[in-house]
C-alpha cells in the first residue's frame, strides 16, 4: 500500500463530481485540485470570462501545449499538496484520455479514477439550476453542445469508460455519498 493516494473524478457536466469532491474535502479535509480552475486562471490571463470563452480556452490550451496540459498543471499542484503531509489529494474534473494516461503513468497504483454518471436529462436539469456564474448555461442546447464538444474534441469518453470505479448518480445525494464511502472503504482510505 502506498503512503499517498490520488483520487480523480471523471464524468460529464452535472453528473455529481462536485458533490463528491465537496464531501471528501468537507468530511476528511482532503485537498481538492480542480482541472477547471486551470482553465479559469487562463481565461483571466487572456482577459476572457464567459462560458463560450471557457470552452475555447480549454480546447486551445490542449492545442497549444498538448492534450495532457491540464493534467501536468494539476499534477504539480497535487505534488505540492502531497509534500505538505497530505496523504490523499482529490482531483476534480479529469477530462481526456491523454490526461488519464499521464496521471496513471505518474502516480501508478496510487492513482484511482472514479466515474460519476447520470442520465443526460437529469444532468441538464442540474446544470440549468446552478448558481455558479462560471458554469451558468441558459439552455439545454448549450449544454448539449458542450457535451458533444467534450466527447469529440477532448476524448472525454475514454476516462469514463476506463475508470476504476463507476457510480451512477440517479438517486439522492445521500445515495451518491454512500456509494463513494463504499469505494473509500475498499481502497482503505
Amino acid at each position: 500500500m502506498s503512503k499517498y493516494h490520488i483520487i480523480a473524478f471523471v464524468g460529464m457536466p452535472g453528473s455529481g463530481k462536485g458533490t463528491c469532491t465537496d464531501h471528501l474535502h468537507n468530511t476528511y479535509n482532503f485537498p481538492v485540485v480542480h482541472f477547471g480552475n486551470m482553465v479559469y486562471e487562463e481565461d483571466k490571463r487572456r482577459g476572457l470570462d464567459n462560458v463560450k470563452d471557457e470552452q475555447f480556452v480549454r480546447e486551445d490550451m490542449r492545442i497549444q501545449d498538448g492534450k495532457a496540459v491540464l493534467a501536468k498543471h494539476v499534477a504539480r499542484k497535487a505534488d505540492d499538496l502531497l509534500v505538505s503531509d497530505n496523504s490523499t489529494v482529490v482531483l476534480d474534473g479529469l477530462y481526456s484520455w491523454s490526461e488519464l494516461k499521464y496521471l496513471s503513468e505518474k502516480y501508478g497504483s496510487s492513482f484511482t479514477v472514479i466515474a460519476i454518471t447520470a442520465p443526460r436529462q437529469e444532468r441538464y436539469k442540474r446544470i440549468l439550476n446552478r448558481k455558479d456564474s462560471h458554469r451558468k448555461y441558459s439552455s439545454a442546447s448549450q449544454i448539449e453542445t458542450r457535451d458533444i464538444s467534450e466527447i469529440e474534441n477532448l476524448e472525454k469518453g475514454g476516462p469514463i469508460a476506463f475508470a476504476d470505479y463507476t457510480i451512477t448518480n440517479n438517486k439522492s445525494s445521500e445515495h451518491l455519498i454512500a456509494s463513494l464511502e463504499e469505494i473509500l472503504q475498499e481502497l482503505s482510505i
